[in-house]
């Protein structure tokens, strides 16, 4: 398909985005009133810290699993089907940690959780960019990360309001994913598209669509390390950096405010460029010099504490913007089982871009917090920039 040209000129479906934001509204709002409450549930029946902590990697060792073989799936089963199994497991799982206390069971039912979790990433930013019309898109799927910022907050908010206790709890997260299989029922049929039967899936799809998207992927990695990953780690930097236990647990909402405050606006300016493809990659490249600039201020960060909190808020937001513009470029290029493909690997290297900050920056900042620590965000950041600034000029697709 080319790259200069939208893949769709028709008005969208606004019935498609409907049933999408509502049926990923209640299922996030419930999975992640879930994982918190099923943690609690652990820490009461005297697990070690240890168990518990694998347990929570159980969803992303899901994820890890299954993305690959999303495209394989939905070829397989067909977006709408495929979805539903998406909407319909972590109910079941649910269901399941209210009805048994085998423990094996519960790292069962999770893992299925989490296979679900990643289709559904897969398939709802591949179904967004399926329902949006061509001059909207990025405003969509802007929208579209936002809300998904928000069912962070939604789900502990309505954990703190109901309480731990098992039975309660886990009624109203059975309730909200109940609503959110509703929803999925709505989302309509999306027609087939020819070359989707030719189209390689599986690893060698993947490895196709890394291929023809290298500096997109490139993009999605870097936001993964800056929104995702770096956030995990902020309480270590700022207790390193002199903060408040308090103060240091605050620059995860920080970040996760820039992020959230940042896709919206961005994905608007993107779909306002006449030239769409070269108006993406200005703003790629904008974001990661943004997060350069930021990353070069750190260092000061030890002579005045106050510069964490507007540093922090930027790397969010640049992270957050890279993600939002590059699920828009490969919507507004693909489609069908291609974009399933692409948005698959999309995920992976976003994903493995905050396990990369994560691993990487704990141990960084115990050996120099002050010196270490910014020189690997620094030359992050200046990798994605120079890669997309070779982008603009043509000489990466």
């Amino acid at each position: 398909m080319s790259a200069g040209a939208p893949r769709r000129n028709g008005p969208g479906s606004p019935m498609g985005l409907l049933a999408v934001f509502g049926s990923t509204l209640f299922q996030l709002s419930g999975v992640f009133m879930l994982s918190p409450l099923m943690l609690v549930l652990l820490t009461q029946r005297e697990v070690s810290t240890s168990v518990a902590g694998l347990f929570a990697a159980t969803t992303w060792l899901g994820i890890f699993i299954v993305t690959p073989f999303a495209s394989a799936l939905t070829r397989r089963w067909g977006q709408r089907r495929t979805m539903w199994f998406a909407s319909g497991a972590p109910l079941l799982a649910a269901i399941g940690f209210l009805t048994t206390d085998a423990l094996w069971l519960w790292f069962s039912l999770e893992l299925l959780a989490g296979v679900a979790g990643g289709l559904r990433w897969v398939l709802a930013e591949a179904f967004i960019a399926e329902f949006s019309p061509s001059d909207r898109l990025g405003r969509y799927i802007g929208i579209y990360a936002t809300m998904v910022g928000a069912t962070f907050i939604i789900g502990p908010t309505l954990l703190a309001w109901v309480g731990p206790d098992g039975q309660a709890a886990l009624g109203l997260v059975i309730a909200l994913l109940g609503v959110g299989l509703a929803w999925t029922a709505l989302i309509p049929v999306v027609p087939p598209h020819a070359e989707s039967a030719q189209t390689p899936v599986g690893l060698h799809g993947l490895w196709l669509a890394v291929r023809s998207h290298p500096a997109i992927m490139l993009a999605g990695f870097i936001g993964g390390f800056f929104e995702l990953g770096l956030a995990s780690i902020l309480p270590l930097y700022g207790l390193a950096m002199g903060l408040g236990a308090a103060a240091a647990a605050l620059l995860i909402s920080v970040s996760g405010l820039g992020s959230t405050l940042a896709a919206i606006p961005v994905g608007m300016v993107a779909d306002r460029y006449a030239d769409k493809v070269r108006g993406r990659r200005t703003l790629m490249t904008l974001s990661a010099a943004i997060a350069l600039v930021a990353a070069c201020g750190l260092p000061l960060v030890a002579q005045a504490q106050w510069l964490a909190w507007p540093i922090v808020f930027v790397l969010g937001a640049a992270g957050s913007s890279l993600y939002t513009l590059s699920m828009t470029d490969i919507g507004a290029r693909e489609q069908g089982i291609t974009l399933v493909n692409s948005t698959a690997v999309l995920v992976l290297n976003y994903t493995l871009g905050g396990l990369v900050a994560s691993a990487l920056s704990g141990a960084l900042i115990d050996w120099s917090p002050t010196r270490g620590f910014p020189l690997v965000l620094i030359a992050v950041a200046a990798v994605g920039l120079l890669a997309l600034l070779r982008t603009r000029r043509g000489d990466t697709p």
